[in-house]
């Protein structure tokens, strides 16, 4: 079945349809949802609520465009909402008109540890981090997203990346010691 022929029978409601679908995207969204989740578990339920409103909206997918951008968005945004009810995700104010750059001299973490180290940010840090750098959002979008400045944007990537820098190079010199 081609993936025009899916699309319009998931668009029919057909369950065999979004069984093929979820089976063919879950993979990619699983990673989605990683990286925007504290744990697997978390991404697992942020998978499962992104199909269910991927099904939901399936008819607004008009074939412009590479569906797999659309079922990603979709996801991404999915989880964002999820974040954006949750009262935890108080997000700082700060006006910092200039990025901070953080340079750091290791270049050998595994991407396992760069993983955990990033979902073990706070949310606030960990979405506007990923946004930035892992998905290439601008402030602008960001804080149109997150419904935030774009100061706090700019500060909250600047002190996600601080907080990485300072846990790799805690986590290298303990290495060292050993």
């Amino acid at each position: 079945m081609s993936l025009e022929d899916l699309i319009n029978n998931c668009k029919k409601g057909n369950r065999k349809a979004q069984e093929q679908l979820y089976r063919d995207y879950s993979r990619v969204l699983f990673g989605v949802c990683l990286k925007y989740s504290r744990n697997k578990t978390e991404a697992e339920d942020n998978l499962h609520d992104s199909f269910m409103v991927i099904f939901k909206k399936i008819d607004q997918f008009k074939f412009k465009g590479s569906f797999e951008g659309w079922i990603k968005r979709v996801t991404v945004n999915t989880v964002l909402q999820k974040y954006r009810k949750e009262t935890n995700l108080s997000l700082v104010h700060d006006n910092i008109e200039e990025e901070i750059v953080v340079e750091s001299n290791y270049s050998e973490i595994s991407l396992t540890s760069l993983l955990q180290y990033i979902q073990d940010l706070p949310n606030k840090y960990r979405l506007t981090f990923n946004l930035y750098v892992l998905d290439g959002y601008s402030h602008a979008e960001i804080s149109e997203l997150l419904g935030t400045s774009l100061g706090t944007s700019k500060s909250n990537l600047a002190r996600a990346r601080m907080i990485l820098k300072d846990k790799i190079e805690a986590d290298i010199k303990r290495e060292v010691i050993l």
